[in-house]
């Protein structure tokens, strides 16, 4: 009894405990409800526990589920008004839309009308307030214009005291105004214009300095001419220098004298005086061109008024901008050497005068504003020559360009200007008269190579062959142990073109003279020129003639024998340049000619036209082939186009003796090789469907026609049987099928040693599906002969095997 009220007691306290646990399951957080659950698994009663937890879980859910079927109803009500309200809202939406729509269309028209009085108010005050301020500006204006009025009248002094009236009492009234300043700005120009206008006649001199600049600098040029002439340039400047230093003494003696109006004072300053004592013509100097009293005229008159800066900036101003016209070039300046000429007397005349007014006056100009027309005048100068010479297309012209711009250059440095950079662009026009000549010689190599026979050069008698080796170094002493008549290995094109070049390096030659070059920049500038002639345009002009279409194989041997006779010679070029330059060929950074390299590459070009017209030949021949592939019956001889292949192959051959060894060999394997090539593609070509065992016997007499020829040596030098080993693929197929030895070929396929090595599958099983074809289709009883279907069976057991040699070469 006691025990079952201690059970009860102790089961009670259990439920208690359990009880407790699940409350505080209920309110605690799940991070510390470890330890809670512990305690149930550290006490024996856990399987109780798990049965009162599923309990309470279990009312859990009852719970929620019912609350869940009270609210369901309100939620689905409130989706349904939520529903509506979007609807609702939808239309609120597009009602406003519209509503706004609406507002901004009526409104547009108001903010236009308000915009139009806004602007309406804002002119009128603008009106007002330009009214008010033109009352305060008109007596300016008015002032101003009775100045412009004043100056027209040419009544100078009223126009200055009212000038001075305007500038201190009326424009400080008003000088915020931007048409002020433009008042204020222009007063000095108008003090300048009035001061101007009273010297009119120095416009007159200015215009007439423009009209004789030609003819100032024809005259100076002239005296330059006649000094290079007479004697040489290099001798002439020590004695031209001190005649300058001379004339600028003297200028520098004319002194404030100089100032006053005397005509004599004017006049005794002269220009281009650097002249010959000893010439009996005396040529005239700019004094007696132009008369240089205006100038000095006004510059006294300015000087007084103190304003001599205003003028020298006037002077400076217009003789600035008759600078910009004189080194305008003509836009047909190129076409004839004299509108060359017209532009540099232009330039000289200019020049010489500026120089004249530099030395004649003291300070009117000076050295830097001379120093800087004379840079803007050689940066046009040279940008309108390299224009106007690029278009020139005639070397001739370019080279008398040339002489004309050294004379320009010489004149100009006479009177102290630098001319370094004229010197340079000439080396530029250097590179334009290089281009003219290439393209001169490519005409020259062109007529040259298109007139000739391509023969070797023929001669009679002892005075023809001397004229030869005179045009061309040639030495054989076989040749010349030879009686006469005899012939020279290579054709007329050969010294033709010698001579041609050695006269480019005479033209090259003319262009480097007066430029002030140092021997190996001549030497250098020869050689390049000549480098491009060999490696541009007479290569060219050699690879037009190969790639002809009517070229002939005795055309293309000559070719081969001119080209090695000519790349023989360019070791003489060599010599000849360096004996019109003294520039030994071993002096560092000499330039070498590549003539070589030119005449290898189109002895090349000629040897693989060569090679590709003897094949193209070959293929002709091939086209006249007439096979009957399904004779039985054996000519016993080859067939006639192979005779006549064979015949061409063999004198074509004998014209090659005198080539070089190995362009001819190569020729003729590549000819042999092309041709076995070709029979193999006659043999399995796709329309011949069918063929006999007598077609195959009359096609090995053809191919051992051609191996009789390999045999026969047409080109000397193979070793042994080297030529007939471009037919061994034939032969061995040949063999293979007439002796019908297909027990060996499959048993020692693959072997290194077999004896049909060169035998492809994949051909062997072309060739024989052909005769299959041909062994079925002709004999129509051959099942009913035994012997017939034996050799059927022989063929199909044959190819059959073949084709497994094909499949398990290709796994």
């Amino acid at each position: 009894m006691e025990r079952g009220k201690m059970a009860e007691a102790e089961s009670l306290e259990t439920a208690a405990e359990h009880e407790r646990i699940l409350r505080e399951i209920e309110s605690t957080d799940t991070a510390c409800i470890g330890p809670t659950l512990r305690s149930v698994y550290d006490g024996e009663e856990h399987g109780r526990f798990m049965e009162k937890l599923e309990t309470r879980i279990r009312n859990h859910d009852r719970e929620i589920e019912k609350m869940c079927n009270f609210h369901y109803q309100g939620f689905v009500d409130s989706i349904t008004e939520l529903l509506k309200v979007r609807g609702e809202a939808q239309k609120l939406k597009n009602q406003v839309t519209d509503t706004n729509r609406k507002l901004q269309h009526e409104g547009k028209e108001l903010v236009i009308a308000m915009e139009e009085l806004k602007q309406c108010r804002l002119q009128q005050r603008n009106i007002s307030a330009t009214v008010d301020k033109l009352m305060l500006c008109l007596p300016v204006l008015e002032m101003y214009s009775k100045l412009r009025d004043q100056m027209k009248t040419k009544r100078h002094y009223p126009a200055l005291k009212t000038l001075e009236h305007l500038e201190h009492t009326y424009l400080p009234q008003v000088s915020h105004y931007r048409f002020c300043k433009v008042m204020l700005d222009n007063i000095p120009k108008l003090r300048e214009e009035i001061k101007d206008v009273s010297m009119s006649d120095l416009k007159d001199f200015l215009e007439s300095i423009r009209k004789h600049s030609d003819k100032i600098g024809e005259t100076a040029m002239k005296q330059a001419q006649q000094q290079r002439n007479l004697d040489n340039i290099v001798l002439q400047q020590p004695r031209l220098g001190s005649k300058r230093k001379c004339k600028k003494d003297a200028y520098t003696i004319f002194d404030a004298e100089m100032e006053s109006t005397s005509p004599k004072s004017e006049q005794d300053s002269g220009i281009l005086d650097v002249e010959d004592e000893e010439d009996d013509e005396e040529v005239p100097g700019a004094q007696d061109l132009v008369d240089f009293s205006p100038v000095y005229r006004c510059l006294h008159i300015y000087s007084v008024l103190g304003a001599r800066e205003t003028f020298e900036n006037y002077y400076r101003k217009q003789r600035r901008k008759q600078a910009r016209l004189v080194l305008q070039p003509p836009s047909n300046m190129h076409e004839t050497l004299d509108g060359y000429r017209k532009y540099f007397n232009q330039i000289v005349g200019f020049f010489v005068v500026e120089d004249h007014i530099l030395h004649t006056t003291q300070g009117l100009v000076n050295r830097a504003y001379i120093d800087e027309l004379w840079e803007m005048a050689l940066s046009k100068t040279i940008a309108a020559l390299r224009t106007h010479s690029s278009y020139c297309s005639d070397p001739n012209l370019v080279l008398d360009l040339k002489n004309l711009i050294v004379l320009f250059a010489d004149t100009l440095q006479v009177y102290g200007f630098p001319v370094n950079q004229l010197f340079d662009m000439l080396l530029e026009i250097r590179d334009q008269y290089s281009e003219t000549l290439l393209k001169k010689w490519a005409g020259i190599f062109r007529n040259i190579l298109d007139s000739d026979n391509y023969s070797p050069i023929p001669v009679t008698c002892e005075e023809m062959y001397k004229k030869v080796v005179g045009q061309f170094p040639f030495q054989d002493t076989e040749l010349e142990k030879q009686s006469f008549p005899k012939k020279f290995p290579f054709s007329e094109f050969v010294p033709k073109v010698y001579n041609q070049i050695k006269e480019f390096i005479y033209a090259c030659l003319k262009f480097s003279e007066d430029l002030h070059l140092s021997s190996t920049e001549v030497d250098d500038m020869i050689r390049k020129s000549t480098n491009l002639l060999l490696t541009r345009t007479l290569s060219n002009s050699l690879q037009n003639v190969i790639k002809r279409k009517n070229i002939g194989l005795t055309e293309l041997v000559q070719i081969i024998i001119n080209t090695t006779h000519l790349e023989k010679s360019c070791k003489y070029l060599e010599e000849f340049i360096t004996n019109i330059t003294n520039v030994l060929p071993e002096t560092v950074h000499t330039t070498k000619l590549y003539g070589t390299t030119t005449f290898k590459d189109a002895r090349h070009a000629a040897e693989e036209e060569i090679y590709t017209n003897l094949n193209q030949k070959i293929d002709q021949f091939l086209q006249l082939a007439d096979y009957d592939w399904m004779t039985g019956d054996l000519d016993n001889k080859a067939s006639d186009y192979l005779v006549d292949l064979i015949a061409f192959l063999r004198s074509t051959f004998a014209v090659f003796t005198h080539l070089p060894g190995k362009v001819a060999q190569t020729a003729c394997m590549s000819a042999c090789k092309h041709l076995a090539t070709s029979l193999m593609q006659l043999l399995l070509e796709a329309e011949v469907r069918q063929l006999t065992l007598g077609a195959l016997q009359q096609f090995n007499l053809d191919v051992r026609e051609c191996e009789q020829f390999a045999r026969s040596g047409p080109v000397p030098g193979f070793q042994e049987d080297t030529l007939q080993l471009a037919f061994i693929d034939l032969r061995q197929l040949l063999d293979l099928f007439i002796q019908w030895d297909w027990s060996t070929y499959l048993a020692d396929y693959g072997q290194p040693n077999c004896k049909y090595l060169r035998v492809n599958p994949v051909t062997a099983l072309t060739l024989l599906e052909k005769m299959k074809d041909t062994s079925r289709k002709n004999n129509m009883f051959a099942q009913f002969r035994k012997n017939e279907r034996d050799k059927q069976k022989l063929i199909d057991t044959v190819a059959k095997q073949l084709r497994g040699l094909i499949s398990s070469h290709h796994s």
